[in-house]
């Protein structure tokens, strides 16, 4: 019996991931979250062989928890099943050791042999997505110019970001000077654009 974890924010779909594989004879869901913070500590307690994983979750998003269950939890096999087809998440996913990379709008018998795939060790990613993956490459922003990005696209202030992340406005305008460099973008709402479309955020 394939033991499943599920974390979804989104109830509804989360309702109906747990009906589809419970109907699946060889599997059984062992616990049912919305957050990405709880992923960790509910694994440890039951033991799942595979986590299927939105991405955004709050508390954590699901590729840093799967990044832990692989350190803590190494047992545990981790599928992402998304929204975002972006080729930057698939290969945050594939450095944070996930297994397989399923996007939300796949047919629907396609999730249990996806389970079943990553169970036997295999990997499951779209082979369209992962040739985006390695055109597209890896984020060129640094952890901070991240940060710093992402925080702008929230709609915050150069000030507001600099209290919230204990920087100087002028070091999180030359962050921002160097994401929109990166990036290529005519300015911070371009380079936003750029990198959400890319899966850098």
């Amino acid at each position: 019996m394939i033991r499943v974890l599920i974390a979804e924010d989104m109830h509804m779909i989360r309702g109906a991931l747990v009906a589809l594989l419970s109907l699946e004879d060889d599997m059984v869901v062992v616990a049912e979250l919305d957050r990405g913070d709880r992923i960790l500590p509910v694994a440890l307690e039951t033991r799942p062989d595979v986590a299927l994983l939105d991405i955004d979750l709050p508390g954590m998003d699901g590729l840093a928890a799967a990044a832990a269950l692989h350190e803590q939890l190494p047992g545990c096999r981790t599928l992402v099943l998304t929204g975002h087809s972006q080729p930057g998440n698939l290969l945050r996913a594939l450095h944070a050791h996930v297994r397989g990379f399923l996007v939300k709008d796949a047919p629907a018998k396609a999730l249990a042999a996806a389970v079943r795939r990553v169970m036997a060790g295999e990997r499951v990613i779209d082979p369209d997505l992962l040739a985006a993956a390695v055109e597209t490459g890896s984020s060129p922003l640094t952890d901070r110019e991240t940060e710093v990005l992402r925080a702008a696209a929230d709609g915050h202030s150069t000030d507001l970001i600099g209290s919230r992340l204990a920087l100087a406005p002028t070091t999180v305008r030359n962050y921002l000077s160097n994401a929109i460099a990166k990036t290529g973008g005519q300015n911070r709402i371009d380079a936003i654009r750029i990198a959400e479309r890319a899966g850098w955020l």
